[in-house]
Protein backbone atom coordinates (compact mmCIF):
# COMPACT_ATOMS: atom_id res chain seq x y z
CA UNK A 1 0.00 0.00 0.00
CA UNK A 2 1.36 3.29 -0.79
CA UNK A 3 2.19 5.54 2.20
CA UNK A 4 0.66 9.09 2.36
CA UNK A 5 3.44 11.65 1.05
CA UNK A 6 3.16 13.88 3.98
CA UNK A 7 3.08 14.13 7.51
CA UNK A 8 -0.36 13.79 8.14
CA UNK A 9 -0.38 13.53 11.88
CA UNK A 10 1.29 17.08 11.77
CA UNK A 11 -0.84 18.44 8.77
CA UNK A 12 -4.01 16.91 10.28
CA UNK A 13 -3.28 18.41 13.61
CA UNK A 14 -3.60 21.90 11.96
CA UNK A 15 -7.25 21.67 11.04
CA UNK A 16 -9.24 21.23 14.56
CA UNK A 17 -12.41 20.56 12.39
CA UNK A 18 -11.02 17.13 11.32
CA UNK A 19 -11.25 15.84 14.90
CA UNK A 20 -15.03 15.36 13.90
CA UNK A 21 -16.13 11.57 12.53
CA UNK A 22 -16.61 12.72 9.59
CA UNK A 23 -14.20 12.14 6.24
CA UNK A 24 -14.51 15.53 4.36
CA UNK A 25 -14.48 14.91 0.93
CA UNK A 26 -16.77 18.15 -0.50
CA UNK A 27 -13.74 20.62 -0.23
CA UNK A 28 -14.28 22.56 -3.03
CA UNK A 29 -17.49 23.74 -1.74
CA UNK A 30 -15.41 25.19 1.35
CA UNK A 31 -12.60 23.65 3.30
CA UNK A 32 -11.84 23.00 7.06
CA UNK A 33 -9.97 26.05 8.19
CA UNK A 34 -6.52 26.51 9.89
CA UNK A 35 -6.78 26.16 13.66
CA UNK A 36 -4.44 29.49 13.55
CA UNK A 37 -7.04 31.63 11.99
CA UNK A 38 -9.27 31.52 14.48
CA UNK A 39 -6.68 32.19 16.91
CA UNK A 40 -5.86 35.24 14.46
CA UNK A 41 -9.89 36.12 14.26
CA UNK A 42 -9.98 36.01 18.04
CA UNK A 43 -6.84 37.87 18.66
CA UNK A 44 -7.80 41.00 16.77
CA UNK A 45 -11.85 40.87 17.80
CA UNK A 46 -9.85 41.25 21.33
CA UNK A 47 -7.13 43.28 20.72
CA UNK A 48 -7.45 45.47 17.43
CA UNK A 49 -11.02 45.63 16.82
CA UNK A 50 -11.97 49.33 15.88
CA UNK A 51 -12.27 51.32 13.06
CA UNK A 52 -8.91 52.21 11.23
CA UNK A 53 -7.68 55.44 10.39
CA UNK A 54 -7.72 56.97 13.91
CA UNK A 55 -4.71 58.49 15.42
CA UNK A 56 -4.87 56.28 18.54
CA UNK A 57 -2.69 53.01 19.30
CA UNK A 58 -5.71 50.71 18.89
CA UNK A 59 -6.83 52.36 15.69
CA UNK A 60 -2.96 51.84 13.84
CA UNK A 61 -3.19 48.03 15.49
CA UNK A 62 -6.27 47.75 13.40
CA UNK A 63 -4.74 48.79 10.30
CA UNK A 64 -1.81 47.34 10.91
CA UNK A 65 -3.28 43.99 11.05
CA UNK A 66 -5.17 44.95 7.60
CA UNK A 67 -1.95 45.55 6.29
CA UNK A 68 -0.76 42.47 7.64
CA UNK A 69 -3.39 40.53 5.91
CA UNK A 70 -2.72 42.16 2.52
CA UNK A 71 1.29 41.44 2.76
CA UNK A 72 0.18 38.06 3.36
CA UNK A 73 -2.51 37.73 0.73
CA UNK A 74 0.90 39.12 -1.51
CA UNK A 75 2.93 36.37 -0.68
CA UNK A 76 0.42 34.08 -1.53
CA UNK A 77 -0.50 34.92 -4.72
CA UNK A 78 3.07 36.70 -5.32
CA UNK A 79 1.68 40.48 -6.26
CA UNK A 80 4.07 43.34 -6.57
CA UNK A 81 2.53 45.02 -4.26
CA UNK A 82 0.07 44.62 -1.07
CA UNK A 83 -2.39 47.01 -2.77
CA UNK A 84 -2.87 45.23 -5.61
CA UNK A 85 -5.00 42.56 -3.25
CA UNK A 86 -8.78 43.61 -2.84
CA UNK A 87 -10.50 41.95 0.16
CA UNK A 88 -14.05 40.71 -0.43
CA UNK A 89 -17.22 38.57 0.95
CA UNK A 90 -17.05 35.96 -1.89
CA UNK A 91 -15.63 35.42 -5.44
CA UNK A 92 -19.24 35.63 -6.81
CA UNK A 93 -19.51 39.15 -5.24
CA UNK A 94 -15.77 40.00 -6.06
CA UNK A 95 -16.34 39.16 -9.87
CA UNK A 96 -20.06 41.68 -9.53
CA UNK A 97 -17.76 44.13 -8.22
CA UNK A 98 -15.43 43.81 -10.96
CA UNK A 99 -18.12 44.05 -13.45
CA UNK A 100 -19.54 46.67 -12.12
CA UNK A 101 -16.10 48.47 -11.95
CA UNK A 102 -15.46 47.89 -15.46
CA UNK A 103 -18.93 48.98 -16.94
CA UNK A 104 -18.27 52.53 -18.17
CA UNK A 105 -14.75 51.21 -19.92
CA UNK A 106 -17.24 49.04 -22.60
CA UNK A 107 -19.06 50.44 -25.02
CA UNK A 108 -21.94 49.32 -27.05
CA UNK A 109 -20.43 47.06 -29.66
CA UNK A 110 -17.66 45.72 -27.23
CA UNK A 111 -16.96 41.95 -26.77
CA UNK A 112 -16.04 39.77 -23.49
CA UNK A 113 -15.65 36.40 -23.82
CA UNK A 114 -16.27 33.66 -21.18
CA UNK A 115 -16.65 30.05 -20.91
CA UNK A 116 -19.93 28.24 -20.50
CA UNK A 117 -16.88 25.93 -18.68
CA UNK A 118 -16.89 28.12 -15.88
CA UNK A 119 -18.38 28.60 -12.54
CA UNK A 120 -21.35 30.99 -12.96
CA UNK A 121 -19.51 33.74 -10.55
CA UNK A 122 -16.89 34.36 -13.96
CA UNK A 123 -20.16 34.06 -16.54
CA UNK A 124 -23.04 35.71 -14.95
CA UNK A 125 -22.00 39.07 -14.07
CA UNK A 126 -20.13 39.74 -17.41
CA UNK A 127 -23.50 38.99 -19.45
CA UNK A 128 -25.42 41.40 -17.45
CA UNK A 129 -23.34 44.19 -19.24
CA UNK A 130 -24.93 42.92 -22.43
CA UNK A 131 -27.68 45.19 -20.99
CA UNK A 132 -25.47 47.91 -21.82
CA UNK A 133 -24.61 46.60 -25.24
CA UNK A 134 -21.86 44.52 -24.62
CA UNK A 135 -21.35 41.31 -26.58
CA UNK A 136 -20.80 38.29 -24.71
CA UNK A 137 -19.46 34.92 -26.65
CA UNK A 138 -18.96 32.14 -25.65
CA UNK A 139 -15.25 30.37 -25.77
CA UNK A 140 -16.67 26.73 -25.72
CA UNK A 141 -15.27 23.41 -24.20
CA UNK A 142 -13.49 21.05 -26.50
CA UNK A 143 -16.15 18.52 -26.24
CA UNK A 144 -13.58 15.70 -27.22
CA UNK A 145 -10.44 16.42 -25.05
CA UNK A 146 -12.58 18.39 -22.47
CA UNK A 147 -10.29 20.79 -22.77
CA UNK A 148 -10.19 24.85 -23.29
CA UNK A 149 -8.25 25.03 -26.86
CA UNK A 150 -6.54 28.18 -28.04
CA UNK A 151 -7.70 27.05 -31.64
CA UNK A 152 -11.92 27.37 -30.30
CA UNK A 153 -10.79 31.16 -28.44
CA UNK A 154 -9.18 32.45 -32.04
CA UNK A 155 -12.04 32.84 -34.03
CA UNK A 156 -13.95 34.50 -31.71
CA UNK A 157 -11.76 37.51 -30.70
CA UNK A 158 -12.01 40.60 -32.69
CA UNK A 159 -10.74 44.58 -32.33
CA UNK A 160 -13.54 44.81 -30.25
CA UNK A 161 -12.74 42.31 -28.05
CA UNK A 162 -12.16 43.52 -24.52
CA UNK A 163 -11.82 41.11 -22.10
CA UNK A 164 -11.49 37.11 -21.88
CA UNK A 165 -12.94 35.20 -18.65
CA UNK A 166 -11.67 31.69 -17.66
CA UNK A 167 -10.87 29.35 -15.18
CA UNK A 168 -7.64 28.17 -13.74
CA UNK A 169 -9.25 24.29 -13.03
CA UNK A 170 -12.36 23.70 -13.96
CA UNK A 171 -14.58 22.63 -10.65
CA UNK A 172 -16.25 19.91 -12.07
CA UNK A 173 -13.65 18.00 -14.58
CA UNK A 174 -10.59 19.05 -12.32
CA UNK A 175 -8.50 20.13 -15.30
CA UNK A 176 -5.82 23.13 -14.92
CA UNK A 177 -5.93 25.46 -17.60
CA UNK A 178 -2.56 26.97 -18.92
CA UNK A 179 -3.26 30.30 -17.93
CA UNK A 180 -0.01 32.11 -19.10
CA UNK A 181 -0.36 30.59 -22.33
CA UNK A 182 -4.03 32.08 -22.42
CA UNK A 183 -2.66 35.70 -21.31
CA UNK A 184 -0.15 36.24 -24.08
CA UNK A 185 -2.86 34.83 -26.61
CA UNK A 186 -5.02 37.44 -24.89
CA UNK A 187 -2.56 40.64 -24.49
CA UNK A 188 -1.50 39.80 -28.37
CA UNK A 189 -4.80 40.75 -29.46
CA UNK A 190 -5.12 43.70 -27.13
CA UNK A 191 -7.27 42.37 -24.26
CA UNK A 192 -7.46 41.56 -21.18
CA UNK A 193 -7.91 38.24 -18.78
CA UNK A 194 -9.79 37.41 -15.93
CA UNK A 195 -8.96 34.44 -14.15
CA UNK A 196 -11.56 32.44 -11.98
CA UNK A 197 -9.17 30.33 -9.56
CA UNK A 198 -11.49 28.84 -7.14
CA UNK A 199 -10.87 25.43 -7.40
CA UNK A 200 -7.25 26.09 -8.24
CA UNK A 201 -6.24 28.10 -5.39
CA UNK A 202 -6.13 25.43 -2.63
CA UNK A 203 -4.28 23.14 -4.57
CA UNK A 204 -0.92 24.84 -6.40
CA UNK A 205 1.52 27.54 -5.78
CA UNK A 206 0.01 30.81 -7.22
CA UNK A 207 2.23 33.07 -9.00
CA UNK A 208 0.20 36.25 -10.63
CA UNK A 209 3.43 37.86 -11.96
CA UNK A 210 4.42 34.23 -14.35
CA UNK A 211 0.94 34.02 -15.07
CA UNK A 212 0.38 37.79 -16.21
CA UNK A 213 -3.07 37.43 -15.40
CA UNK A 214 -5.11 40.96 -15.14
CA UNK A 215 -7.30 39.75 -12.55
CA UNK A 216 -7.16 36.79 -10.57
CA UNK A 217 -9.60 35.67 -7.90
CA UNK A 218 -10.17 32.83 -5.34
CA UNK A 219 -12.53 32.06 -2.11
CA UNK A 220 -10.33 31.97 0.45
CA UNK A 221 -12.51 29.98 2.83
CA UNK A 222 -11.80 27.00 0.08
CA UNK A 223 -7.96 27.53 0.59
CA UNK A 224 -8.13 27.10 4.25
CA UNK A 225 -9.01 29.95 5.66
CA UNK A 226 -12.82 31.84 6.66
CA UNK A 227 -15.51 32.67 4.88
CA UNK A 228 -14.07 35.31 2.92
CA UNK A 229 -12.54 36.20 -0.75
CA UNK A 230 -9.13 37.92 -2.38
CA UNK A 231 -9.13 39.75 -6.07
CA UNK A 232 -5.72 39.72 -7.52
CA UNK A 233 -5.65 43.14 -10.09
CA UNK A 234 -2.68 44.52 -11.60
CA UNK A 235 -2.32 47.96 -9.68
CA UNK A 236 -2.94 50.33 -12.45
CA UNK A 237 -5.46 48.36 -13.92
CA UNK A 238 -6.56 48.93 -10.27
CA UNK A 239 -6.65 52.52 -10.47
CA UNK A 240 -8.52 52.46 -13.84
CA UNK A 241 -11.39 51.06 -12.43
CA UNK A 242 -14.79 53.37 -11.08
CA UNK A 243 -14.95 53.05 -7.57
CA UNK A 244 -17.12 51.65 -5.48
CA UNK A 245 -17.12 53.20 -2.70
CA UNK A 246 -17.99 56.97 -1.85
CA UNK A 247 -17.20 59.15 -4.51
CA UNK A 248 -14.19 61.12 -2.79
CA UNK A 249 -12.58 57.29 -3.10
CA UNK A 250 -10.31 58.30 -5.94
CA UNK A 251 -7.26 56.65 -7.78
CA UNK A 252 -5.37 57.24 -4.32
CA UNK A 253 -7.41 54.76 -2.86
CA UNK A 254 -6.61 51.66 -4.21
CA UNK A 255 -7.92 49.03 -3.41
CA UNK A 256 -10.19 50.26 -0.60
CA UNK A 257 -12.30 52.41 -3.48
CA UNK A 258 -13.11 48.45 -4.10
CA UNK A 259 -13.83 47.67 -0.77
CA UNK A 260 -17.10 49.33 -0.27
CA UNK A 261 -17.74 49.99 3.54
CA UNK A 262 -14.33 48.30 4.28
CA UNK A 263 -13.21 44.96 4.24
CA UNK A 264 -14.04 42.59 7.08
CA UNK A 265 -10.69 43.38 9.11
CA UNK A 266 -10.26 40.18 11.04
CA UNK A 267 -11.09 37.87 8.36
CA UNK A 268 -8.24 39.88 6.39
CA UNK A 269 -5.77 39.88 9.05
CA UNK A 270 -6.17 35.87 9.78
CA UNK A 271 -4.97 35.55 6.14
CA UNK A 272 -1.41 35.82 7.72
CA UNK A 273 -2.59 32.43 9.90
CA UNK A 274 -3.38 30.86 6.29
CA UNK A 275 0.05 31.38 4.86
CA UNK A 276 1.50 30.93 8.27
CA UNK A 277 1.00 27.33 7.88
CA UNK A 278 2.01 27.01 4.53
CA UNK A 279 5.29 28.52 5.27
CA UNK A 280 5.53 25.60 8.19
CA UNK A 281 4.63 22.92 6.05
CA UNK A 282 7.38 24.18 3.89
CA UNK A 283 10.02 23.74 6.61
CA UNK A 284 8.75 20.67 7.42
CA UNK A 285 9.66 19.63 3.79
CA UNK A 286 13.33 20.94 4.08
CA UNK A 287 12.49 24.57 2.89
CA UNK A 288 14.52 27.04 4.01
CA UNK A 289 14.58 30.73 2.66
CA UNK A 290 12.01 33.27 2.49
CA UNK A 291 7.88 32.78 3.38
CA UNK A 292 7.37 32.75 -0.46
CA UNK A 293 9.89 29.92 -0.81
CA UNK A 294 8.92 27.88 1.94
CA UNK A 295 4.94 28.28 0.89
CA UNK A 296 5.87 26.96 -3.02
CA UNK A 297 7.52 24.58 -0.85
CA UNK A 298 4.80 23.30 0.67
CA UNK A 299 2.35 23.06 -2.31
CA UNK A 300 5.41 20.85 -4.26
CA UNK A 301 4.26 18.42 -1.10
CA UNK A 302 0.92 19.50 -1.30
CA UNK A 303 0.89 18.30 -5.18
CA UNK A 304 2.29 14.99 -4.36
CA UNK A 305 -0.45 14.08 -1.74
CA UNK A 306 -3.15 15.48 -3.90
CA UNK A 307 -1.54 13.13 -7.13
CA UNK A 308 -1.89 10.11 -4.75
CA UNK A 309 -5.12 10.85 -4.20
CA UNK A 310 -6.49 11.63 -7.30
CA UNK A 311 -4.59 8.62 -8.87
CA UNK A 312 -6.10 6.07 -6.29
CA UNK A 313 -10.22 7.01 -6.80
CA UNK A 314 -9.73 7.66 -10.43
CA UNK A 315 -8.04 4.44 -10.64
CA UNK A 316 -11.12 2.72 -9.00
CA UNK A 317 -13.51 4.39 -10.85
CA UNK A 318 -11.80 3.74 -14.22
CA UNK A 319 -11.88 -0.33 -13.25
CA UNK A 320 -15.23 -0.72 -12.73
CA UNK A 321 -17.68 -1.02 -15.71
CA UNK A 322 -20.94 0.88 -13.83
CA UNK A 323 -19.49 4.32 -13.78
CA UNK A 324 -17.83 6.99 -15.87
CA UNK A 325 -15.46 9.85 -14.91
CA UNK A 326 -16.74 13.22 -15.67
CA UNK A 327 -13.68 14.76 -17.31
CA UNK A 328 -10.05 13.14 -18.12
CA UNK A 329 -8.35 10.18 -16.16
CA UNK A 330 -5.19 10.52 -14.04
CA UNK A 331 -2.43 13.03 -15.32
CA UNK A 332 0.16 14.04 -13.06
CA UNK A 333 0.59 17.73 -13.31
CA UNK A 334 -2.99 18.41 -15.08
CA UNK A 335 -5.49 18.14 -12.47
CA UNK A 336 -6.42 18.98 -9.03
CA UNK A 337 -8.37 15.96 -7.04
CA UNK A 338 -11.42 17.07 -7.45
CA UNK A 339 -13.27 14.39 -9.53
CA UNK A 340 -17.02 14.09 -10.84
CA UNK A 341 -18.35 11.21 -12.28
CA UNK A 342 -21.54 9.28 -12.33
CA UNK A 343 -22.80 5.52 -12.20
CA UNK A 344 -24.82 4.07 -14.41
CA UNK A 345 -28.62 3.62 -13.70
CA UNK A 346 -28.26 5.75 -10.39
CA UNK A 347 -29.31 8.67 -8.98
CA UNK A 348 -26.48 10.68 -7.76
CA UNK A 349 -28.44 12.13 -5.08
CA UNK A 350 -29.61 9.22 -3.62
CA UNK A 351 -25.69 7.97 -3.40
CA UNK A 352 -24.82 11.07 -1.63
CA UNK A 353 -27.47 11.24 0.72
CA UNK A 354 -26.45 7.27 1.38
CA UNK A 355 -22.95 8.30 1.83
CA UNK A 356 -23.96 10.16 4.92
CA UNK A 357 -24.65 6.56 6.96
CA UNK A 358 -20.93 6.21 6.15
CA UNK A 359 -19.95 9.84 7.64
CA UNK A 360 -18.54 10.39 4.14
CA UNK A 361 -19.28 14.13 3.16
CA UNK A 362 -19.67 14.06 -0.63
CA UNK A 363 -22.09 16.33 -3.15
CA UNK A 364 -24.20 16.01 -5.72
CA UNK A 365 -25.24 18.26 -8.59
CA UNK A 366 -24.02 21.29 -10.77
CA UNK A 367 -22.29 23.45 -8.87
CA UNK A 368 -22.77 26.48 -9.92
CA UNK A 369 -21.29 25.29 -12.93
CA UNK A 370 -24.75 24.15 -14.08
CA UNK A 371 -23.74 25.07 -18.31
CA UNK A 372 -20.87 22.83 -18.03
CA UNK A 373 -22.81 20.59 -16.76
CA UNK A 374 -25.93 21.00 -19.07
CA UNK A 375 -23.41 21.02 -21.62
CA UNK A 376 -22.08 17.79 -20.88
CA UNK A 377 -25.83 16.42 -20.62
CA UNK A 378 -24.70 15.51 -17.30
CA UNK A 379 -27.71 17.37 -15.38
CA UNK A 380 -30.25 14.37 -15.14
CA UNK A 381 -31.22 12.09 -11.91
CA UNK A 382 -29.43 14.27 -9.60
CA UNK A 383 -26.27 15.60 -11.85
CA UNK A 384 -22.80 14.84 -11.34
CA UNK A 385 -21.53 13.34 -7.70
CA UNK A 386 -18.21 14.89 -6.88
CA UNK A 387 -15.77 13.93 -4.43
CA UNK A 388 -13.20 17.05 -3.69
CA UNK A 389 -10.39 16.40 -1.54
CA UNK A 390 -7.38 18.40 -0.39
CA UNK A 391 -4.02 17.21 1.09
CA UNK A 392 -5.25 16.62 4.53
CA UNK A 393 -7.19 13.52 2.71
CA UNK A 394 -5.24 10.64 3.25
CA UNK A 395 -5.24 7.17 1.20
CA UNK A 396 -6.77 5.36 3.84
CA UNK A 397 -9.72 7.72 3.73
CA UNK A 398 -9.83 7.36 -0.03
CA UNK A 399 -10.07 3.32 0.69
CA UNK A 400 -13.18 3.53 3.00
CA UNK A 401 -15.01 6.38 0.33
CA UNK A 402 -14.51 3.39 -2.37
CA UNK A 403 -15.92 0.71 0.01
CA UNK A 404 -18.54 2.87 0.73
CA UNK A 405 -19.42 3.38 -2.40
CA UNK A 406 -19.24 -0.20 -3.56
CA UNK A 407 -21.55 -1.44 -0.67
CA UNK A 408 -24.26 1.47 -1.80
CA UNK A 409 -24.26 1.14 -5.47
CA UNK A 410 -24.80 -2.68 -4.98
CA UNK A 411 -27.26 -2.30 -2.08
CA UNK A 412 -29.35 0.21 -4.17
CA UNK A 413 -28.93 -1.92 -7.03
CA UNK A 414 -30.07 -5.40 -5.39
CA UNK A 415 -33.63 -3.02 -4.34
CA UNK A 416 -33.94 -1.37 -7.51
Amino acid sequence: MTKDALDMDFVQGQFPGLAAPWVFFDNAGGSQIVGGVVDRISEFLIHRNVQIGGSYAVSQAAAEGLMLGRKAAQTLVNAARPEEIVFGPSTTQLMRTLAASMRRQFSPGDEIIVSHADHESNIGPWKELEEFGVVVKNWPLDQNSLTMRLEDLAPLMSDRTKLVCVHHASNILGWINPIRDFADFVHARGARLCVDAVAYAPHRAIDVQALDADYYVFSLYKCYGPHTAIMYGKYDLLGELDGQYHWFYGKDKIPGKLEPGNPNYELAYSTTAVVDYLADLGVRQGATGSTRQRLEAAFDAITTQENLLADRLLSWLDARNDCHIVGRGFEPGQRVPTIAFRFDGHDSGEIARAMDAHGIAIRFGDFHSRRLVEDLDESHDGGVLRVSMVHYNTLAQVDRLTAALAEVVSQQALAS
